[in-house]
C-alpha cells in the first residue's frame, strides 16, 4: 500500500476569508475548484484536473488553494490526491462556496 502524507493546509478556524477570496480570484484556480465540486467523487487525482495547465503551473495553483484552506492535497506515494474543503469551508463562512461557483450562472 503506497505511503499516505498530508501536505499543511490551515485548520477550519485558522481559515481566512481574504485568503479564500485570493485563491478563488484566479480564473485557473476557480476553474480546479469548479472540476473538485462537480465531482462525483471525494477525491480526485490532481494530474485529472486542469490537464490544459502545464504541471509546474498546475502544482503552484493547487498549492495557492491548499495553503488557503480550500483544498486538502494527500500525497499518495508518486500521486497527489485533492479534496474540496466544502464542509469547512461552509461552516466559516456560509455561502460563500455556492455564491461565488455559481456566480457565471446568473443573468
Amino acid at each position: 500500500m503506497p505511503e499516505i502524507s498530508k501536505l499543511p493546509y490551515p485548520d477550519r478556524e485558522d481559515i481566512e476569508l481574504t485568503a479564500v477570496l485570493f485563491a478563488l480570484s484566479d480564473d485557473a484556480r476557480l476553474a480546479l475548484v469548479r472540476e473538485l465540486a462537480a465531482g462525483p467523487q471525494d477525491m480526485v487525482d490532481c494530474a485529472a484536473l486542469g490537464t490544459d495547465l502545464p504541471k509546474s503551473t498546475k502544482s503552484h495553483q493547487v498549492k495557492v488553494l491548499r495553503e488557503a484552506g480550500v483544498v486538502d492535497s494527500e500525497l499518495r506515494g508518486r500521486n497527489r490526491r485533492l479534496a474540496l474543503r466544502r464542509a469547512d469551508l461552509d461552516a466559516r463562512f456560509p455561502g460563500l462556496l455556492d455564491a461565488v461557483l455559481t456566480a457565471n450562472d446568473r443573468p
